[in-house]
């Protein structure tokens, strides 16, 4: 959550940020963010292989360093160099932080076995993460409330990201710990060319790449559907992203525990099915019609807000338990590979099928998900049995 917080603190301002510190231009801004964020491509390979080696802990640890110091760079930007230095810590320790955190959270429920299990934990690091971006969402435009807000509060929520990262590292490496007992011997003997071989696993990888897209669909797209095509007041947005907030970060493990006894793979699939449901709905809204466009947005928000309390829990657990417990880092690691492409492709697919035609983003959307659906369920017969549910 502390963790979360920090990013919070920083989410709301994007590009902003460095237009309000600097007077380096929107575009070669744009250019040197977009840089950062292709060196960090190759990160979950070598955090995958050093996980399954040393341990995740001193990677999330690292993680956390790397953002420390990227935003506290970020506080003290003047011109173009810093801005593509604290870019790249920043986009480094991110990706080193998704590629390690589940493996550090399999190891530690590995190391307490009459606990809760994989999927509850996975469903409360969901919960703790969206109640940590909200909050410091909500500093934030509190600390901008102002209209005249000068650039010394731009570098002090700077700042406060850099703290909340230091404590976050502190905290992972003085109190959690997470034995893997077994692993080392065997992963030395192991690697990626097994990984490459289990085509059902990057079948997998490749399925939740659609997921992954849709989970990130309402924030990066929701507002253009808003304020553009359906010409309505920007409180729409915040009321909708903030409903979505609140019930993702209070039900999402009890819904789990709810959902233990059902298979993975079909719950899975459910959550692609709500998707598919959410993006037609979305798909259907007409400008001009807001007496009736509201409560579709409403009905539409619950699918997603739905799709998404019961999809980041379960796909991570069933992630986890398809992988080898020797090369469980290699594999988790890749399988963050999903939400990187979802990241490079996501605003590119909807910009360009939105200029075209307002709807049309929406119903190919939901068509990819009917066909991960399927894909997910084909997938269930050659996955391992063992993952299928959760015991």
């Amino acid at each position: 959550m502390i963790d979360s917080i920090g990013n919070g603190l920083f989410l709301p301002l994007g590009l902003i940020f460095f237009t309000k510190i600097t007077d380096v231009p929107l575009v070669l801004i744009g250019v040197l963010l977009s840089v950062a964020n292709v060196m960090q491509l190759p990160i979950p390979v070598f955090a995958g292989a050093l996980a399954d080696r040393y341990g995740a802990r001193p990677l999330v640890v690292l993680a956390q360093v790397l953002q420390a110091l990227g935003y506290f760079a970020a506080g003290l930007v003047t011109g173009p160099v810093g801005i593509l230095v604290s870019a790249v810590l920043t986009a480094l320790g991110v990706r080193f932080f998704w590629s390690s955190i589940f493996t550090l959270i399999a190891d530690y429920v590995d190391g307490r076995p009459a606990g809760r299990s994989k999927d509850y934990w996975y469903g409360w690091t969901n919960m703790a993460r969206t109640a940590g971006l909200g909050i410091g969402g909500v500093l934030t435009g509190i600390a901008l409330a102002n209209p005249q807000t000068g650039d010394h509060v731009f570098r002090m929520i700077a700042f406060g990201a850099a703290a909340c990262f230091t404590a976050a590292a502190v905290t992972i490496a003085l109190v959690v710990r997470a034995p893997r007992a077994g692993r080392v011997e065997a992963a030395a003997t192991r690697g990626y060319r097994d990984l490459l071989r289990d085509r059902p696993y990057l079948g997998l990888v490749l399925v939740n790449a659609v997921f992954a897209l849709s989970s990130m669909m309402l924030a990066l797209a929701l507002p253009a559907l808003v304020l553009i095509h359906l010409d309505a007041q920007a409180w729409l947005i915040s009321a909708l992203l903030v409903g979505n907030t609140i019930v993702v970060s209070v039900v999402t493990a009890p819904v789990v525990l709810w959902l233990r006894p059902f298979r993975r793979t079909r719950i899975v699939a459910t959550a692609g099915a709500l998707w598919a449901g959410w993006a037609l709905l979305l798909a259907v809204l007409r400008p001009g019609q807001l007496a009736w466009a509201v409560p579709v947005l409403i009905a539409a928000t619950v699918l997603y807000t739905a799709a998404t309390v019961i999809h980041a829990p379960v796909s991570m657990g069933l992630a986890a338990a398809a992988a080898p417990v020797q090369t469980r880092g290699r594999y988790l690691a890749i399988f963050q590979y999903s939400f990187t492409i979802a990241e490079i492709v996501g605003p590119g697919f909807f910009t360009t099928l939105f200029a075209m035609r307002h709807g049309l983003p929406w119903v190919a959307l939901a068509v990819l998900n009917g066909l991960a659906v399927v894909a997910v369920l084909a997938l269930e017969r050659r996955l391992p049995t063992a993952a299928i549910r959760d015991e």
